[in-house]
């Protein structure tokens, strides 16, 4: 099946992604309902949430030229040191950027 990308095809595409991410998320919060929140489920989740994170990371670490590679230890030393994302992000972003314009991508 093709649809094309020109005129109402992209909007379809964008109409059909953002509600299958609105189902995706009201049936994570209609599914959690009936789950009581102990502390073991508390901690399952924080840990799911960690290694959903570095799952996503590593393969940028590994096979990711140096601009990702510097974006990575820049976020993660400055979140380190000063636990805020906001800045911690800006880092890597800066990291990715001057990395790339002087050692190339």
């Amino acid at each position: 099946m093709t649809l094309a990308i020109a005129g109402n095809g992209t909007l379809l595409i964008i109409l059909v992604m953002a509600l299958v991410t609105l189902a995706t998320r009201l049936g994570g919060v209609f599914v959690m309902s009936f789950i009581p929140i102990s502390q073991r489920v508390h901690q399952f989740i924080s840990a799911m949430s960690g290694s959903v994170l570095v799952a996503i990371l590593t393969p940028m670490a590994i096979n990711g030229d140096i601009g990702a590679r510097a974006a990575l230890l820049a976020t993660a030393l400055t979140m380190l040191v000063l636990k805020k994302p906001l800045p911690a992000i800006t880092a890597g972003i800066l990291a990715a950027a001057l990395s790339r314009h002087f050692f190339g991508s």
